[in-house]
């Protein structure tokens, strides 16, 4: 395991071992594991070292990985080749994402956590960096956040500036500001 990852995974483990307080926010409730872009492979490769450590901490993990989300909704879409032809057809195209695309992959993910998951559950979202120019991840973020009772850890792969809570993701010129928990490599 790289140094980056494990320091990652420790602060992890530190973070989710601590007692969960009741009756916090959605937004309090959430916590972005923060890494570079570059350790993407690195992390997926030790994702199970995490529900290790979630399990260590008395909870329960439910991952959910939307690498290939769009792929299947796109497969799923019946004028899926006119859309390859012409891409600027496809409708709900605003403000980089595509909204009937964030608007179906909420849904699901909501599906999924309501059927799993409980209070005492750590709903791991990976694969973000693939909705990168479709969906925002502030906009899954804040659709999902409510249905999870226990805590939501995103695996992000960008950058956290901690002066304005702002996010980037897979270093990109825009960001958001946000105030989820953010969990990085701590240096040593």
């Amino acid at each position: 395991m790289s140094s980056k990852v494990a320091k990652l995974l420790g602060a992890y483990r530190e973070h989710i071992s601590v007692p969960w307080a009741g009756g916090l926010a959605a937004i309090q409730r959430v916590i972005f594991v923060v890494y570079d872009k570059a350790d993407e492979l690195r992390l997926r490769a030790h994702i199970e070292e995490f529900r290790l450590a979630t399990l260590e901490a008395g909870r329960e993990w439910l991952l959910l990985d939307v690498t290939n989300a769009f792929p299947e909704w796109m497969a799923a879409q019946e004028y899926r080749d006119a859309y390859f032809e012409c891409p600027e057809d496809l409708t709900g195209y605003q403000a980089g994402e595509i909204v009937e695309f964030v608007h179906d992959l909420v849904d699901r993910i909501k599906m999924t956590i309501t059927a799993e998951a409980t209070q005492n559950t750590v709903v791991a979202l990976m694969g973000v960096g693939s909705l990168f120019g479709l969906a925002r991840v502030s906009s899954v973020v804040e659709g999902i956040k409510d249905a999870v009772g226990g805590r939501l850890v995103v695996f992000f792969p960008g950058e956290y500036h901690p002066e304005n809570h702002a996010y980037r993701l897979l270093d990109a010129r825009d960001g958001w500001n946000y105030l989820a928990v953010p969990l990085l490599a701590k240096e040593a």
